[in-house]
């Protein structure tokens, strides 16, 4: 009896009589260790897309029968719109060229062709899984290919997006606090004074980058291996058959993808996915630092820095009321450490190309597809439900600016660095101001101290 993985809340189970798939689908069930982890949606309908545009471009070069072209397309359809998710069930963790998950796919679409056009799922006739589904086609070009149409799809309609609504997000509170005047820090100590708004910049060019980074990645990224079938070579596929595959995938996505100008640095290699793993590490970097910043900023409340306020969520302890702790700056810190662990499985991963193939496909598309979901989901929600909420504590900023021993530097000019050393020296040892020594000690004008201090 066949099976198919349905997940609950308690994990997945094996439950029969709905399968679609195929002997070599369940072969890999029964023989691979199930870790619980299988391939997105958005890679299995990016996989599916492409099969349907296989399909209509075998036809049109007179390798496919229209009957058996329609059918293919119908159920590649049904596919990408989601039908058959419950259908793709190979572990992960499987051959490192991606066969298992490929024939996966193959089989639920012959299986449901032959459905449409015999009434009955399953078997190999009409459709063949092989000599139909995969014509012109091989685990060793489609999937790597399947990765990067994937990957280009989450960054446009995803990534990108979510990282302009944070980039507007922190450009709004850049404005806002413009006029806010606080105390820098240095080595986490008393530094020269900013405004909060300078220091929102700094977190927004940080994001700007990233997506100036994101997108640089993506042009290596729209470079598909279709088309070097097994080795490289193209052996067993029409001349022509990329290049048009390609050509529809792009006016369907709106993305300009083209084949690859070397197939064997394409099949054996994957720089691309590790480029745009190295750009999303960048923005996770970017994350964390943000993050951690507003975590110093609003901490206290009363016993902290406490320049700024941010959200209340939910409360913060199960044993200390009213405690609020920053749970959306800890969740975006956690997602983006998981980001950068990703990039190191991908690099692992992608120095495994041996010869004419890199055998550690599956795990390197994994990864990278979750950290692009993972930094998109963290920018909606840090923009969303913490950096739109941020007010400034005016006052608090005021105060750590009049009580800082920082701003003797600005005597420097004056007395010179030892003396205004020597001020903040007293300053601290009484609990004084600067001003307070600065006036005691009779170093300016009252007149200019207020113009250098103010």
């Amino acid at each position: 009896m066949k099976f198919v993985k349905e997940k609950d809340s308690m994990g997945t189970v094996l439950v029969p009589g709905k399968a679609y798939y195929g002997p070599q689908t369940q072969r890999a069930i029964d023989n691979f260790p199930v870790s619980g982890l299988t391939f997105p949606s958005s890679f299995i309908h990016s996989l599916a897309l492409l099969k349907k545009y296989s399909a209509a471009v075998n036809r049109d070069l007179g390798l496919l029968s229209k009957q058996i072209s329609k059918a293919i397309i119908k159920a590649a359809d049904e596919v990408m719109n989601g039908k058959f998710d419950d259908q793709f069930v190979v572990d992960v963790f499987q051959t490192g060229s991606g066969t298992s998950t490929h024939m996966n796919m193959n089989e639920v679409i012959s299986s449901r062709a032959n459905e449409i056009i015999t009434g009955r799922k399953g078997g190999k006739v009409p459709v063949h899984p092989n000599d139909h589904v995969n014509l012109c086609q091989s685990s060793n070009d489609v999937i790597p290919s399947a990765m990067h149409i994937s990957a280009s799809i989450l960054i446009k309609e995803r990534l990108i997006p979510s990282l302009d609504s944070l980039l507007k997000a922190l450009t709004g509170k850049e404005n806002e606090f413009r006029n806010i005047k606080k105390i820098g820090r240095t080595h986490l100590q008393d530094a020269l004074p900013v405004t909060l708004g300078q220091e929102f910049s700094g977190y927004a060019r940080q994001i700007e980058l990233g997506i100036s980074g994101i997108k640089s990645a993506q042009k290596n990224l729209s470079e598909l291996a279709l088309g070097g079938t097994a080795v490289g070579t193209g052996t067993n596929a029409h001349p022509e058959f990329a290049k048009k595959v390609i050509a529809l995938i792009s006016e369907n996505t709106g993305i300009p993808f083209k084949e690859a100008k070397n197939h064997f640095a394409a099949q054996s290699a994957q720089n691309a996915s590790m480029e745009t793993s190295g750009a999303l590490k960048t923005i996770a970097v970017c994350l964390i630092k943000t993050a951690n910043d507003i975590r110093w900023l609003s901490s206290g409340p009363r016993c902290g820095i406490g320049e700024i306020n941010i959200p209340s969520l939910q409360p913060g302890s199960s044993m200390m009321p009213g405690k609020i702790n920053p749970v959306i700056p800890e969740a975006v810190i956690q997602a983006a450490a998981q980001v950068i662990g990703n990039d190191t499985t991908i690099m692992l991963g992608a120095q495994s190309g041996n010869f004419e193939l890199n055998a550690m496909l599956p795990v390197i598309a994994y990864n990278l597809l979750q950290s692009i979901t993972l930094i998109s989901r963290a920018s909606d929600i840090f923009a969303d439900k913490c950096i739109s909420g941020i007010s400034a504590n005016a006052a608090k900023c005021a105060s750590n600016i009049d009580k800082s021993l920082a701003l003797s530097t600005l005597l420097v000019p004056y007395p010179g660095y030892d003396r205004a050393a020597e001020i903040a020296r007293k300053a601290y040892e009484t609990g004084k101001t600067i001003r307070e020594i600065a006036v005691e000690e009779k170093i300016l004008t009252e007149e200019i101290l207020n113009r250098l201090l103010k």
